[in-house]
């Protein structure tokens, strides 16, 4: 039976091999088909601390990668399909077989919901965001699109608004499904235009966005529109399919912590890290941060 699994990749499972490495945990890391995470998506991340000129997201996943496989973190390239509760510790299955551990670390994410349109794919990183906050710095008095009616989309456009000259938001239908203080600031920005009853049919440009067609519903018409980016704010689903009920979660389907340890989840053993468990902040930084947590909080548990 083997120490501690961590589950996932990305600044926080990666964080996490370090810490438990460290801690001669001799962890394994099962990164799935698609390592690195969001980051993987990502052009230039400017926003972590430590890379004063900016890095690649890829590149910047690579660096926490070889830094875990220093401390001794063995990375598999393995889909965890199931875990079950078992004497003394966890079973995990894999795609390829079966494990035995005494706690862990699920560090999975959350996916960002896409619209599925034509050029959204390829020129995701390059014009094409999920997050305001970490990629809103370069489009300085530019033009962009936020699609999405909740608080969150509110959000995204009204922290555009620091640095787009002009924010337009997208709205399929004709009211917003926001808080209404939130709704407020939106309409009454100068800044920002509402697009109401329209959607975003395809995205277009060569190596980055240059514009987007948008469909109106109710007169059934496309017209497109020059614009330099476009953000999605139609939320993120937490990857928690394969738990099948383990463990709680809360009202957004994120898994619940801070049973006993900030990390720790409803299950004695189990600990969560990054955005698997979070709703709100969703940064590469925050993520390492509870990464460090979760290792911490496996190896205390461990010991007693």
């Amino acid at each position: 039976m083997h120490e501690v699994a961590i589950i996932g990749s990305g600044p926080a499972g990666y964080t996490a091999g370090v810490y438990a490495g460290r801690a001669n945990l001799k962890p394994i890391l099962f990164e799935g088909l698609e390592s690195g995470g969001q980051l993987m998506l990502t052009t230039d991340v400017e926003n972590y601390p430590g890379f004063e000129d900016g890095i690649m997201g890829p590149e910047l996943m690579q660096v926490f990668k070889k830094q875990a496989q220093r401390f001794g973190t063995e990375i598999k390239t393995e889909t965890v399909d199931s875990i079950e509760r078992i004497d003394d510790g966890f079973s995990l299955k894999t795609s390829k077989e079966t494990y035995q551990f005494k706690t862990v670390i699920l560090s999975t994410g959350a996916s960002a919901k896409w619209l599925g349109v034509k050029g959204e794919k390829e020129l995701q990183g390059y014009g094409v965001s999920a997050c305001a906050t970490c990629d809103g710095f370069f489009f300085k008095d530019l033009e962009v699109v936020v699609v999405g009616g909740g608080d969150s989309a509110m959000e995204e456009a009204l922290f555009l608004t620091k640095f787009a000259k002009k924010v337009h938001v997208v709205h399929r239908r004709d009211s917003f499904r926001a808080s209404k203080i939130m709704q407020d600031r939106v309409l009454n920005h100068e800044q920002i235009n509402v697009l109401w009853n329209k959607e975003i049919t395809e995205i277009k440009g060569d190596k980055k966005v240059s514009s987007v067609t948008i469909k109106n519903l109710i007169e059934n018409t496309e017209e497109d529109m020059n614009i330099d980016g476009v953000f999605l704010a139609i939320g993120h689903t937490p990857n928690v399919s394969f738990l099948e009920g383990l463990l709680e979660l809360d009202d957004k389907g994120y898994i619940k912590t801070g049973f006993t340890t900030d990390t720790s989840t409803s299950v004695p053993g189990i600990f969560a890290a990054g955005d698997v468990a979070d709703s709100i902040y969703r940064q590469a930084i925050t993520a390492a941060g509870t990464g460090c947590q979760a290792a911490i909080d496996a190896e205390r548990w461990l010991d007693n």
